[in-house]
């Protein structure tokens, strides 16, 4: 019997100048790298309108919102993890330099089936380790609905909003959101 081989993780180094050529997104958790999936149409739809009402919002401020391109950078106590959002909000941004972000102030995620137990899991627990990350937000696909965790005195807080024409605050960073421009364009299917 042959002894099984040991694989040596990745490191935070050799991730990131292989992400910086590679023509495919990896997320970066303790050292191991798993490339990431496309999404559907709707999702990209969905996440394209929230960062470009975030970014036509927070115009002529300084925060600043990135798209799906930009890596969060998460150090945890006993590793590090790189997670591409669908979009954020950066008002201390890292060096143009750099390839990631270490300060999100809000982070935005489009929950679809494959990715919703990450997402609502490890990624949010993960997330809401950031010092600086006061909002979490949470965008279904199918049918309108956002859950955002916003950061309070007692840790985060989950609020739920369900109608098109609902507005959520974002006093963190003095915008409002309604869900009529997240899901501007999409076709929701009918439920019976």
């Amino acid at each position: 019997m042959t002894p099984a081989l040991k694989l040596q993780p990745t490191s935070v180094d050799e991730y990131l100048a292989g992400e910086f050529v590679s023509n495919v997104k990896h997320e970066y958790i303790a050292g191991n790298v798993y490339a990431m999936a496309g999404g559907r149409n709707s999702h990209n739809l969905i996440a394209s309108n929230c960062q470009g009402e975030l970014y036509g919002r927070l115009s002529g401020q300084p925060c600043r919102t990135y798209n799906s391109d930009t890596k969060i950078r998460i150090r945890l106590q006993t590793q590090t993890r790189f997670y591409y959002p669908d979009a954020s909000v950066i008002c201390d941004p890292n060096s143009p330099d750099d390839t990631f972000q270490d300060c999100p102030v809000l982070i935005a995620e489009v929950l679809s089936d494959a990715t919703r137990r990450i997402d609502e899991g490890e990624k949010k627990d993960a997330y809401l380790t950031i010092p600086t990350l006061s909002v979490y937000m949470l965008i279904e696909q199918d049918f309108p609905a956002v859950v955002v965790f916003r950061r309070s005195d007692n840790g985060f807080e989950r609020e739920l909003y369900t109608e098109l024409d609902a507005v959520i605050p974002l006093d963190e960073i003095q915008i409002e959101l309604p869900l009529s421009e997240i899901y501007d364009g999409v076709e929701f299917e009918e439920h019976e």
